[in-house]
């Protein structure tokens, strides 16, 4: 482990490393790449900094984007897994793929990061953030993930980052496909769809199933032996319609059911069953070269329920917002009003409340400068206004080094769990906290080399207390002190750097990134549970042949599993391959193995992982 004084020094020597790594990097770039340089490529754009689309090299925030190559090419068995490989993002899981996930983003909670689905917010008001595992892989066409504080954008909820999920979406003619595969555990998986554009209408349908019997997820004595195996059954859909080159109106849906087993004491089938459903209407107005609008209403929907334990919770998140862009030659305005209703029933809770929010947003891109300054005020229904802001430059200094600097406040608003279970109380304040960072940037061509160092400083964090007066408050005293309750005891300080590079030479890819973190309870000085100080991926891909090959490793070091710090989970290293090769026309086959020399390993403690596995999927896509 790495002592929290340390922390410093660390960051500063990797930083000093990767100035100088840069630099190797850039002249080595400039002369074994100039080819591929000088190949004309498609500028990618991105929504998610702004919720305005720009060219991702105008982007003052750290932004990864996973195209649909990129998540067809990892194989992976889930989000959860896909997003694990991602700079400045790591995962806990209890047990397999269907078992409750948490994805922590620069080290922060996992209810710190605000989930988008098409536009649409998913989030639970029972256990605060987004329900990973049954959000479904096989229908995502695109990901973003956005690192650091957004809420003078997003509002509520965007502490440590937002990540954007998009489904697929019609673009040509009529276009079907298929896929097939099965693996390990006897996880099959099954996928139809089909997409398309015909005379200003565009649509795409898909569906899927998957299952597994999976593996003893709790190897400890006191639960049931049995595997803790699961199905999930999802659907999406995107219908479109350009009225005239100016305006468009687009309808997106989504559902998934994930059955999930898991154990609780040794006999009996226990079961966890998730629903989510995400339906949104959207509307574009392009009134002028100058002046352009968007409307659109959205409502997700998150049950969670366990058998045979009786327990439900329901919630239903509706929302509305109206933005407005002017784009000005270099400059961007931009000013919204949008309204959130979250609704919790979770007997005996039965509330609802609401946010009414206003945002503007100004943007400049002339120059090699970039400016990006937001604002926002979000008047909730039971705390009154709680307002954000967030100030962020970057300056090009040469064609392709680039400095950028920011600073931003957040908040989140207690779930209604929080205030209103019988563990909840009722005076619970707002989460809030500060950011800052600096980051550095090389791209030439296809190479890029990326720095960012953060702080992230939140007060009034919410945790669980037992025993303590905090739990005096809002309940009668004798019964909360004894069985604990949520109150704002803590504060929480991430500080950390990423460093992310890839490049290519010749026919082999080869990328890499590394988080030196340090996520710690500045209360008690322990480092927050399930987090490691240290974590990276590298990895490489080339073509031989017909054979498109891909190896990865994934490091992770020690962490702990209890805010005291008595727990050690230990580090680990796994290794990862992938295999695709065309078989036919249309066809396209593929191979995936998992933790290729079977480490043992844990995610979670008294939870098993999965040991190595193969996963052969078969693919058909008419072109």
């Amino acid at each position: 482990m790495v002592s929290p004084m340390k922390i410093p020094v660390i960051c500063v020597r990797w930083a000093v490393s990767a100035f100088a790594l840069a630099a190797a990097f850039s002249a080595s770039a400039q002369s074994e790449l100039a080819p591929q340089a000088r190949v004309v490529q498609l500028e990618e754009v991105v929504v998610t900094a702004t919720r305005v689309a720009q060219p991702l090299s105008d982007l003052v925030a750290d932004v990864t984007i996973l195209d649909r190559d990129t998540l067809e090419r990892s194989g992976a068995a889930g989000l959860g897994d896909v997003l694990a490989r991602v700079p400045g993002v790591e995962i806990a899981r209890n047990g397999g793929a269907g078992g409750t996930t948490s994805v922590y983003v620069r080290g922060a909670e996992t209810r710190f990061t605000a989930v988008y689905i098409d536009g649409v917010r998913v989030d639970s008001q029972s256990t605060g953030g987004a329900n990973w595992q049954a959000i479904p892989l096989s229908q995502i066409d695109r990901v973003e993930v956005l690192r650091g504080p957004a809420a003078a954008v997003y509002g509520s909820d965007a502490m440590a980052g937002v990540i954007q999920i998009f489904t697929r979406k019609g673009e040509s003619a009529f276009v079907p496909v298929a896929s097939i595969g099965g693996g390990s555990f006897d996880t099959s998986k099954a996928s139809l769809g089909f997409s398309g554009a015909n005379q200003g209408v565009d649509y795409a349908l898909n569906v899927a199933n998957e299952s597994s019997t999976g593996f003893n997820s709790r190897t400890i004595g006191t639960q049931n032996p049995d595997k803790d195996g699961y199905r999930l059954e999802s659907a999406s859909g995107r219908l479109g319609w350009q009225i005239n080159p100016e305006h468009r109106l687009e309808a997106t849906a989504l559902t998934s059911q994930l059955n999930s087993q898991y154990d609780s004491g040794l006999t009996g089938d226990a079961r966890s069953f998730y629903n989510l459903q995400a339906v949104g209407l959207n509307w574009q107005g392009q009134w002028n070269n100058v002046y352009s609008t968007k409307f659109s209403v959205s409502e997700s929907r998150d049950k969670y329920e366990t058998q045979p334990s009786p327990y439900l919770t329901v919630t239903t998140l509706r929302s509305y917002l109206l933005q407005n862009n002017f784009k000005l030659g270099a400059h961007l305005v931009t000013a919204a009003l949008e309204r959130k209703e979250d609704q919790l029933t979770n007997a005996p809770i039965d509330r609802m409340r609401s946010q009414d929010a206003v945002a503007l947003g100004y943007g400049y891109n002339a120059g090699g400068h970039t400016v990006q300054l937001n604002w926002r005020n979000d008047s909730d229904s039971e705390f009154g206004a709680q307002g954000t802001g967030s100030v962020a430059y970057g300056y090009a200094f040469t064609p392709q080094w680039r400095a950028t600097a920011s600073t931003g406040s957040a908040f989140r608003a207690p779930t209604l769990y929080h205030r209103f279970s019988k563990y909840g109380i009722a005076s619970l304040k707002p989460e809030v906290s500060t950011n800052v960072e600096a980051g550095l940037r090389y791209t030439q061509g296809s190479s890029n080399l990326g720095m960012v160092l953060y702080r992230n400083q939140v007060s009034n964090l919410i945790t669980y207390v037992v025993g303590s007066g905090a739990c005096q408050n809002g309940g009668p005293p004798v019964a909360l002190a004894s069985r604990g309750c949520y109150a704002n005891t803590a504060e929480a300080e991430y500080t950390g750097m990423t460093v992310s590079g890839a490049t290519r030479w010749g026919n082999v890819g080869v990328y890499a990134s590394l988080d030196l973190q340090d996520p710690r309870d500045k209360v008690t000085g322990k480092l927050l549970p399930r987090r490691a100080s240290q974590h990276g991926t590298v990895g490489l891909n080339t073509r031989v042949g017909v054979w498109t090959l891909g190896a990865d490793a994934q490091l992770a070091g020690d962490r702990y599993d209890s805010a005291a710090n008595s727990l050690l989970l230990p580090g680990y290293v796994l290794l990862n391959l992938t295999a695709s090769r065309p078989v036919a026309r249309d066809w396209t086959l593929q191979a995936r193995v998992d933790n290729l020399l079977d480490k043992s390993y844990a995610l979670a403690s008294t939870y098993a992982t999965q040991g190595q596995s193969l996963f052969v999927n078969l693919t058909w896509a008419p072109q």
